[in-house]
């Protein structure tokens, strides 16, 4: 019996003992989640509620706000939120910040993956510190391997003086991820406040590239450095802003009048681009008939050759639905580019503009079709290509500035482009911008014009002033006007139509002008399961 009273006491001991450790346990959890729950808000408030506030009062949204417009509701993952800076020079040891500046993470959009970050100016500026840059570095790789898109929202004051050259090691790690990215996944940059310096260039190298229009801005060198801007000739605005990169630069594919709609761009480009460059562009099903005639395209353009015409309606009228999301259309406008769909399928679309400067290609215009030409080739993207241009513009300003050169881009990124490529011919082809402009020669599948196009070496009365310049000299004063008149005639007889080129094969059919969407999504349909096979080598050396 005392052996058994024994065991009971020594029991019922052990039991009370394991219920205080467990109430120590108990506690010791309780504080653990209480400080993990206290790390989160702290991290959550930046660079503290005064300085959040102050960026909301401006107009502009905080790192988190932004992200929240981004991303479909409750969709975000954040990473590395309690990442810190490691600097302890200038007093920064006082200045830790959770997250440094910058919020990571993944996240849906329209339900469709992707990773995304957002600089937070609250902290150091949004300035771009070495752990800084690292966080970003890490999130654009995990997204490279995951074969996502990712959407940077940049809005910082470059690199961060107190991290001195780390900070440069730590930028130099992104953007040499970023260009590994290029060509794999789609990448977006969202410009939503000044942005400086070498943050600036990897802000400009995604594919494409937003600003807001009151708050973003991009420098190589900030405004206070710049020359122009201390003497007073040039504010901010003027030398960095988003309508002067949308115009003279070329950096802004589109300008959005706040964040929401910046966030609502982004999303509209993704609706068109694939996750990856090993898959399809999504396919968006649609009520506009495949068979559906287009008979107001015989009345849109002028009988008139030297007539202009708007070259967008005629886009909008072939494409599903009408609609016809159109890129960098404030940077030369001589040429559009843009995205549309043909029988649901993602289209990138091409064409001379006949309304501004008859639609001749420069310099500007080479490089902007050339660049989203190699974007469309690199994610699987098909090219339609509307096509009326009276050749390369002529000029000293031109030719000094290299048109030979930024013209054999546009040559070579047709050229070097291996999607399906299809090509209409409303009006004019004329001479090397013919052949710039997706021909049958660069390897193009389907080539097709209207009875109105010519195709030729030069316009009419051009080639009749130089072939037969001897002959109308020779004229009497009075007959050389009919002579000349009668020469240019017999010259749009032989060579003003399409049949030559038709004969030659160098266009598949000459169609008429209602039957141009059916034609189109008839080929696009076959081309669909184009493979096409290029000798082995690292990579071209297009001429840069």
């Amino acid at each position: 019996m005392w052996g058994e009273s024994t065991l009971a006491e020594n029991l019922t001991v052990s039991i009370n003992n394991r219920k205080g450790v467990d109430k120590d346990m108990s506690r010791d959890s309780t504080d653990a989640l209480e400080d993990l729950k206290y790390r989160r808000e702290k991290a959550h408030m930046g660079g503290g509620i005064k300085r959040q506030e102050s960026i909301r009062v401006s107009g502009r949204g905080t790192a988190r706000d932004r992200i929240r417009n981004l991303l479909d509701e409750d969709s975000f993952v954040e990473i590395d939120t309690f990442l810190t800076h490691r600097t302890t020079d200038h007093g920064m040891f006082m200045h830790e910040t959770l997250g440094d500046g910058v919020v990571c993470g993944h996240g849906m959009i329209d339900g469709r993956r992707i990773y995304c970050f957002a600089q937070d100016f609250s902290v150091h500026g949004g300035s771009m510190g070495e752990m800084h840059a690292k966080k970003i570095s890490k999130v654009v790789e995990m997204a490279e391997r995951s074969k996502v898109p990712i959407v940077g929202i940049w809005d910082g004051g470059g690199q961060r003086a107190q991290d001195g050259v780390a900070s440069l090691g730590g930028t130099g790690e992104l953007l040499d991820r970023l260009v590994q990215c290029s060509g794999r996944i789609p990448m977006i940059s969202l410009v939503l406040g000044p942005v400086v310096g070498v943050s600036a260039l990897g802000a400009s190298l995604a594919d494409f590239t937003i600003l807001g229009n009151d708050h973003g801005q991009l420098f190589m060198s900030s405004p206070l450095e710049t020359p122009e801007c201390i003497n007073g000739e040039v504010d901010a605005a003027g030398l960095g802003g988003a309508t002067l990169h949308a115009s003279r630069s070329g950096i802004a594919c589109l300008i959005a009048d706040d964040e929401e709609e910046a966030c609502a761009l982004a999303a509209d480009i993704l609706g068109f681009l694939p996750d990856n460059n090993m898959s399809s562009p999504p396919i968006e099903l649609t009520a506009d008939d495949p068979t559906r005639l287009n008979p107001d395209l015989t009345s849109l353009v002028p009988d008139n050759p030297n007539r202009p015409y708007d070259m967008v309606k005629i886009i909008e009228e072939i494409v599903d639905d009408g609609i016809f999301m159109e890129l960098f259309n404030s940077y030369a406008e001589n040429i559009i580019i843009g995205f549309a769909r043909l029988d649901g399928k993602t289209i990138g679309v091409v064409a001379n503009q006949p309304k501004v400067l008859a639609g001749c290609l420069d310099i500007d215009a080479s490089i902007k079709a050339a660049r989203f030409i190699r974007t469309c080739d690199a994610f699987n993207i098909p090219l339609v290509t509307f096509e009326d241009v009276p050749g390369f513009l002529p000029g000293v300003v031109q030719e000094w500035g290299g048109i030979i050169r930024h013209g054999a881009k546009l040559l070579f990124a047709y050229a070097e482009a291996t999607v399906p490529k299809m090509t209409l011919v409303t009006r004019k082809a004329y001479g090397g911008a013919y052949l710039a402009m997706s021909c049958k020669h660069l390897q193009s599948d389907y080539n097709i014009a209207w009875p109105t196009a010519e195709l030729a070496v030069m316009g009419a009365e051009g080639a009749v002033n130089i072939i037969h310049r001897r002959e109308i000299a020779a004229a009497a004063d009075d007959k050389k006007e009919e002579t000349r008149l009668q020469l240019v005639e017999e010259y749009k007889t032989k060579f003003g139509d399409p049949y030559v080129a038709a004969r030659n094969g160098w266009l598949d059919d000459v169609i008429e002008p209602e039957e141009s969407r059916m034609r189109l999504i008839r080929a696009l349909r076959i081309l669909s399961s184009k493979r096409e096979w290029s000798p082995p080598k690292k990579h071209g050396n297009i001429p840069l």
